[in-house]
Parts: C-alpha cells; structure tokens; sequence
C-alpha cells in the first residue's frame, strides 16, 4: 500500500514542518486544532499565495479557477496543521467534514467548484479515506478580506487516550 508521504510527494507537495501562522504578528484567541477521542477538529485556514494572504472575491477579483487553487493551498496547510496534530498523516482513518468558506459577490454560484480543490486534494492524497461530507458557502465577507478559509474534522486510528499528552 503507497504511504500518505508517497502520494504526497508524486503530487510534487512539501509541507511546510510546522504550519504557518494564520498572519503574520496576529495572535488568535483560539488554537490550531482540538482533539476529542479519535476526532481532531481543525480551526479554519486562510488562502494564501506566496505566503501572503490572498485577498478579493470571488466573482469579482478572483476567478473560479484561481479560487479552486487558493482551496487546494489551504488543504495543504489543513494537511501540516494535522501532521502537528499526530504526528503521522498514515494515522488517518477518514477526513469526515470539510467546511468551506468562499468570499463572494452575492451572485457567485460556484462555491461548490473552488470547495473542489481542497476535496480533490483529500481524495488524491488519502484515495477512500479522503472522501468526505462538506458544505461550501458563499459568504459577504471572510477574516483579513481573504477569499477562501476551510476548516476540517477528522478521524484518526490513534485515540487520544493513546497519545502521549
């Protein structure tokens, strides 16, 4: 069976070995993700294209496509934030639930396309156990004016109980 870390590497994708910042010099009053017997819930991730955040709407400023790979650069960042969190990708049993939010002019329609490039990302990288529910959702405004943020919960072979803490 091919690891996470193969896949991850014919997709031609680093992480980064500890995730970035949700911004720079910003301090969230929240943490990264929270873990809950085998569940992790991970606090939503902003866009961001050259380490910079990526600003604008959708249907305005920001195409579909771009929009569908800003989701895919945020699934990488869900992917170093879950590595933190268990230390081995090959630990996932299933990605449950993504949530994503999609900064859009009121007639933008395609949500559910740029929700694409993170889902695909998922399937990609963990085949069956990537498939997942979501909801994607045209929203007037996300945090910093950026234009794609995602959040994602989890189910891990490894229970809490079982770390150590």
């Amino acid at each position: 069976m091919t690891s996470v870390y193969e896949r991850l590497k014919n997709l031609q994708i680093t992480l980064p070995g500890v995730p970035p910042p949700v911004v720079d010099g910003y301090v969230a009053a929240f943490v990264p993700f929270v873990r809950t017997g085998n569940l992790i819930h991970l606090s939503g991730r902003l866009a961001k294209k050259n380490g910079k955040l990526l600003c604008g709407k959708l249907g305005e400023e920001i195409t579909t496509a771009e929009g569908k790979q800003a989701a895919r650069s945020v699934a990488i960042e869900l992917l170093a934030t879950l590595q933190a969190a268990i230390g081995d990708l090959n630990d996932v049993r299933r990605i449950v639930k993504l949530l994503v939010f999609v900064n859009s002019e009121p007639h933008f329609t395609e949500a559910h396309m740029v929700a694409n490039g993170a889902s695909e990302l998922f399937i990609e990288v963990f085949e069956e156990r990537g498939a997942h529910a979501r909801s994607a959702l045209g929203v007037s405004q996300i945090p910093f004016g950026c234009c794609v943020e995602i959040e994602m919960v989890v189910e891990t072979f490894v229970s809490e109980s079982e770390c150590e803490l």
